[in-house]
């Protein structure tokens, strides 16, 4: 039985993946019209950017995309699905809205996640926004404060400034997205700075509203006070699982602080419970292709659970992988910089300003580590920004989930020119640190 609160069509097609990648792809058009004039192209007259259509083709074709996902849904029979909020009357027990009650031999938690909003910016009505909101828009504002320097505060905040916004970023504690290397996240941080108004130790003190329009009191990345006035304060300061509606207080399964059941990450099972937890409500990968595999593993386990003799297998994750879809983009993959055990691994480096196809491109913003492991020769993992991050990060994920050596993935072949070819050069430059360690 399939019970859903809201309407269907999925966090992804409505308000997160799609709808953010289609104001990107016209912030990236308005950029490239712009910078044509380095290849001797010139466009006559400014570009021309018409917030209205932006957002009616932004909208226009995120409908379509949910139109599929909601297709999809409808093919499921009828009678295995309910529509209404659940809520838990004791371990087994589920009431669907005001009209149902379903008696489950077993469950599985997939509510997703919210928007974390601040209490700071709750009084603020309907100039405090979260990302949804955003796709909700007819028209571009004029101003906006985008606070959290997270993933989607990146790639909102870049793709607004890009298509005429202004755009003031409020960071906390030095976050750049989710880069850990300090080198590649002084990096970004200058890259974004060029973008954008960017403060990335910011600390906000007072939001009014002020008719409608907000006014901010802040202190920047140098304690300096400032104030400043916008028309909307974008909210992306991290999301917090949806179980606030389910009673769980009503079963006897433990919680963490969040009041979210603890569970086995391997397994997705709360223990000694046939409940398991899958995708964003558990908050481990929030990542749709992650979130998509645990759902099958929590659905498999679930459905073959039997008390007496409990089949639960664990689930094999793929190579982490992570991309900020920014220009130039951040990618991850593997072991965080700031998860390797010291003197454990040497780190590769290529810079893409003098990269041959990226300086071809005028794309030629970029700098990347590679993390190599001492005692194996194994690539453990990377962080980067430069172009086509998304691309790479695909090549790097696949030689990491194939255990493949730096000697390995230089014997792999790498046309002339492209991009990867940095790869290949902060590959060299590992296996160079390597060979100095054994000397």
């Amino acid at each position: 039985m399939l019970i859903e609160g809201g309407a269907y069509g999925t966090t992804c097609a409505r308000v997160g993946c799609m709808p953010s990648k289609l104001l990107i792809a016209a912030a990236e058009a308005a950029h490239a019209a712009r910078s044509t004039a380095p290849f001797g192209v010139h466009v006559d007259g400014a570009v021309r950017i018409d917030g209205r259509e932006v957002m009616a083709r932004v909208k226009g074709e995120r409908d379509r995309f949910v139109g599929f996902v909601v297709e999809a849904t409808g093919n499921i029979p009828a009678e295995e699905r309910l529509i209404g909020y659940a809520h838990f009357i004791d371990d087994n027990v589920l009431q669907v809205g005001d009209h149902t009650r379903v008696h489950a031999k077993s469950i599985v938690i997939a509510t997703g996640s919210s928007p974390y909003v601040p209490a700071m910016y709750r009084a603020l009505g309907d100039r405090a926004i979260v990302n949804d909101d955003v796709f909700a828009w007819d028209d571009l504002p004029r101003k906006v404060a985008v606070v959290g320097a997270g993933v989607i505060g990146l790639e909102l905040g870049q793709a607004l400034a890009w298509l005429g916004v202004d755009v003031t970023m409020l960071g906390a504690r030095g976050r750049v997205g989710p880069l850990s290397d300090p080198a590649i996240r002084r990096y970004a941080q200058q890259v974004f700075s060029e973008s954008f108004h960017f403060e990335p130790h910011a600390q906000v003190e007072a939001a009014t509203r002020e008719g409608d329009s907000v006014h901010l009191r802040y202190r920047d990345s140098e304690g300096e006070l400032r104030e400043d006035t916008f028309d909307y304060v974008l909210i992306t300061a991290g999301r917090r699982p949806n179980v606030d509606k389910l009673a769980l207080h009503n079963t006897t399964l433990e919680l963490d602080a969040r009041g979210v059941p603890i569970f086995d990450p391997v397994t997705l099972q709360a223990p000694r419970h046939p409940v398991f937890i899958a995708g964003d409500a558990n908050n481990v990968l929030p990542l749709l292709h992650e979130a998509a595999d645990e759902g099958r593993a929590a659905g498999e386990n679930a459905a073959q659970y039997r008390d007496a003799n409990p089949l639960v297998k664990p689930l094999v994750r793929r190579a982490p992988i992570s991309v900020v879809f920014s220009e130039p983009g951040i990618a991850m993959v593997g072991t965080r910089y700031a998860d390797l055990a010291a003197d454990s691994f040497v780190t590769g480096e290529v810079s893409f300003e003098d990269q041959g196809r990226s300086r071809v491109m005028l794309r030629n913003r970029g700098l990347m580590h590679v993390y190599v492991d001492k005692a194996t020769r194994r690539f453990a993992g990377a962080e980067w920004i430069g172009p086509d991050a998304e691309h790479i990060a695909h090549l790097l994920s696949w030689a990491l989930q194939m255990h493949l050596t730096v000697d390995a993935m230089l014997a792999m072949p790498f046309y002339h020119p492209v991009v990867e070819e940095g790869l290949r050069t902060a590959l060299r430059h590992a296996a160079a640190q390597l060979q100095k360690d054994e000397e």
